[in-house]
């Protein structure tokens, strides 16, 4: 058997617990013998001389009868002999015999006494060890049962090892699984790439030979067409001496010219060649650069149309005149308190004086900048939710805003109801923006789905399933750019069902803003930058960073000037900052009336003044 310091045994933890028992006991027996160390000798002693005192006692009465007896036998025998001997009498042995005893009594009492304090003090200390040999007994049970939670627990210990081990083995495998499958991912990507690759160009290929043939076959009509209709022009026709057979042939090449016919007059020169012996005889004839201007004509119609001439072409806005250069803004002119709450989103008008700010108070506030001043001008009730986005249509006629209600709302300026509310996504919606053409918007969310909307029927007329959720989208003529939690942003075309292009930055997407010619794009991440992104190479132009900008929310919106000249963004603690675009350098850092975080900035389509909204109800108007 091995001792305390033999090696480690499966029996060793048995034996570690029990030597702590037997080494609590001993210090407890240590502890208590010292408490009764002082009693035990005292109570000793008091036992010798009680034993003592009784030997005295007894001695005591035997001499005490005695000298009675011996009294009563001769005491004037004793009383001559004492007088003649010079011994004490009896009378005095018998006081100092009584002295003797009152001392002895005294003597009695004081040891009777300590006796009984002695015994009270004993059973203090019975009544004390009785007490502790109850908590002894109830220590060791909770130890008993400690041990039994121990075990138990070590059981449950090896068992969670067991386990972890497992699990450790099985988290190698997915590793490696999910190592495989990411190369299998990359590798599907790069064929998919070179795939579109060749599809791009392949389409591209059957364009051109589409417009090859097109071209032969246009060249070819209009070759026909200049034949046929120098024959006509050279025969002189008369029509009471054309015999039936050749009547037929006339209206043959009478119907293929109908439609010219019918498109243009006939030629006053032309007439001449046509002889009339008859009043109701009538001929149609057109000179050949006419014939063939129709026909091309009709054939830039087509191509105008699209693929049918049937086809219906997009209604698309009016494009918005934009300023040759923004004007800086120096200082803050008008601030209000405009909501009840922080607000989320500005957003200006095509006419740069009307402006519309929405918040967590679930209302959107119209506002009218006239003379470096905001007047209200109307305000916009029913949103299901807090605003997080506010966008206006390039008309100026309707307003359109996402909010945490999981949909999008749709005003007209100047009614006081909703028009619409598009619903569809499970989660909270983050943004809302226009499209380029009439009646189509697009929205994310939080559900990591990207959704086109019919606006003229509310009905969602595309779903994109992203894999992270979106917090801005902008929109171009053909594409749809969105920005994502997963620190991607991503292009789709609107023509297509795939992303296109993925562009990674290094911190959360939280605005996009494109610019008027759709050639630079310029967003804000979570890293606290902003990047311009040069959409022609699909590059990162310039990284904009600043000492003090730092992104306050995950909503922060940042925004070209309308000459794409500037960038401008608001920190976390109510500063703006503005750096110039083609050189990097920052040229400007404003503060003002802001207190907090900067959600939202707009700068007008004139170029000429600045708004900004923030966490603390503030509306501040920039010139």
């Amino acid at each position: 058997m091995a001792g305390p310091e033999g090696p480690s045994v499966p029996g060793a933890p048995a034996a570690l617990w029990k030597r702590h028992i037997v080494r609590q006991l001993r210090q407890r027996d240590r502890t208590q013998k010292a408490l009764f160390q002082e009693l035990v000798p005292a109570y000793n002693h008091l036992l010798e001389k009680a034993e003592l005192l009784a030997m005295f006692s007894e001695k005591l009465q035997l001499e005490r009868s005695n000298v009675t007896s011996v009294l009563h036998e001769g005491s004037w025998e004793e009383e001559s002999r004492a007088d003649s001997d010079g011994v004490c009498s009896p009378a005095n042995l018998k006081v100092k015999w009584q002295e003797e005893e009152e001392a002895l009594q005294l003597v009695c009492g004081e040891m009777a006494y300590q006796v009984v304090e002695k015994s009270a003090a004993l059973a203090t200390q019975q009544l004390q060890l009785q007490e502790e040999q109850g908590r002894l007994e109830a220590l060791e049970a909770q130890v008993a049962q400690l041990q039994e939670a121990r075990a138990q627990l070590a059981q449950q210990v090896e068992e969670q090892r067991a386990q972890n081990v497992a699990q450790r083995a099985a988290y190698e495998d997915l590793r490696v699984q999910a190592g495989n499958q990411e190369a299998t991912l990359r590798r599907l990507q790069e064929e998919a790439g070179h795939l579109l690759e060749r599809l791009v160009q392949l389409k591209a290929r059957a364009a051109v030979e589409h417009n090859l043939r097109l071209e032969r076959w246009e060249r070819a009509s209009q070759a026909w067409v200049s034949q046929e209709l120098k024959k006509a022009a050279k025969r002189t026709v008369s029509i009471s001496e054309v015999p039936e057979s050749q009547g037929k042939g006339i209206r043959e090449s009478t119907e293929t010219l109908a439609l010219a016919a019918e498109l243009d007059s006939m030629a006053p020169e032309a007439c001449e060649k046509w002889k009339r012996p008859f009043r109701s005889a009538s001929a149609t004839s057109l000179t050949l650069s006419r014939c063939v201007d129709v026909v091309k004509g009709l054939l830039d119609f087509k191509k105008r149309r699209g693929h049918s001439v049937g086809g219906i072409p997009e209604q698309r806005y009016q494009s918005i005149p934009v300023c040759a250069a923004a004007q800086l803004p120096v200082q803050a002119q008008d601030v209000l308190d405009a909501h009840l709450s922080e607000v989320n989103a500005v957003c200006f008008g095509p006419n740069s004086s009307l402006l519309a700010t929405g918040g967590a108070d679930r209302l959107i506030h119209l506002w009218n900048a006239v003379g470096g001043r905001l007047e209200a001008n109307q305000t916009f009730e029913g949103a299901g939710g807090s605003i997080t986005s506010v966008d206006m249509d390039p008309s100026g006629s309707q307003v359109l805003a996402a909010t945490y209600n999981q949909a999008a709302q749709l005003w007209k300026v100047g009614e006081a109801q909703s028009k619409e509310t598009l619903s569809g996504h499970k989660d909270k919606v983050t943004a809302a923006k226009f499209k380029l053409t009439r009646h189509q918007a697009v929205t994310g969310s939080r559900d990591r789905t990207v959704k086109e909307w019919d606006l003229g029927r509310a009905y969602c007329s595309r779903t994109i399933n992203v894999l992270s959720y979106c917090n801005d989208v902008v929109c171009g003529d053909h594409i749809i750019i969105s920005g994502h939690n997963d620190q991607k942003i991503r292009f789709w075309d609107s023509r297509g069902p795939c992303c296109t292009q993925v562009i990674p930055v290094q911190g959360r997407v939280t605005s996009l803003s494109l610019s008027h010619d759709q050639l630079h794009l310029l967003s804000c991440s979570r890293d606290d930058t902003l990047k311009v992104i040069d959409l022609r190479l699909s590059n990162i132009r310039q990284v904009f960073r600043a000492d003090g900008f730092k992104c306050g929310s995950d909503w922060t919106k940042a925004v070209f000037s309308p000459d794409r000249r500037y960038a401008l963004v608001g920190s976390w603690d109510g500063a703006l900052y503005i750096w110039d675009v083609d050189t990097g350098k920052l040229e400007c850092t404003l503060w003002g009336p802001h207190c907090a975080a900067v959600n939202a900035v707009a700068w007008c389509y004139s170029g000429s003044h600045v708004v900004s909204v923030d966490q603390g109800r503030k509306v501040a108007l920039w010139h």
